[in-house]
């Protein structure tokens, strides 16, 4: 085969339809837009129009507010934390740092940073440090003999 035999499949293409090329090609006159009305006309989008009636993006209430500039925090919680310590794929002995987190897998990535929470089962002694943690957190990790250092994100500086 050689580059200038080559041919898309058959029935694969269909030529563009013509509109309003006389009445022998079926689609003359009017070109399949029927006859007058707004639809007809070019330069129409109507989208969302429902002939009149108040539409059903407008009739819906409008609820809730989205901050800008909001923060998003990847949350772990403490079980997940012992769970991946005691399948050593985090080292306890370690300082355990965001960036450990994202390389071990157990979190995807740090977004605005990681926010620890106290759910679950925690006895490992180890050094957290992250961007926020919640107070239980803390004293969870601190019962267990670690610490948990909390760090100011840069951007919030």
């Amino acid at each position: 085969m050689k580059l200038h035999e080559l041919r898309d499949n058959p029935g694969a293409t269909k030529p563009r339809t013509r509109v309003g090329r006389g009445p022998g090609s079926g689609k003359g006159k009017t070109a399949g837009r029927g006859i007058k009305g707004q639809k007809s006309r070019s330069g129409v989008a109507i989208k969302g129009f429902e002939g009149g009636q108040m539409p059903l993006y407008q009739r819906l209430p409008k609820r809730g507010f989205n901050k800008p500039g909001r923060k998003r925090y990847a949350i772990v919680n403490l079980g997940l934390i012992q769970k991946f310590i005691d399948a050593k794929k985090l080292d306890a002995k370690k300082p355990i740092t965001e960036d450990v987190l994202v390389e071990s897998g157990l979190v995807r990535r740090k977004e605005d940073g990681v926010r620890i929470l106290a759910k679950g089962a925690f006895k490992a002694k180890v050094d957290l440090t992250v961007t926020g943690a919640s107070r239980a957190a803390i004293e969870a990790v601190e019962k267990a003999g670690g610490k948990l250092n909390v760090t100011v994100p840069a951007a919030a500086e």
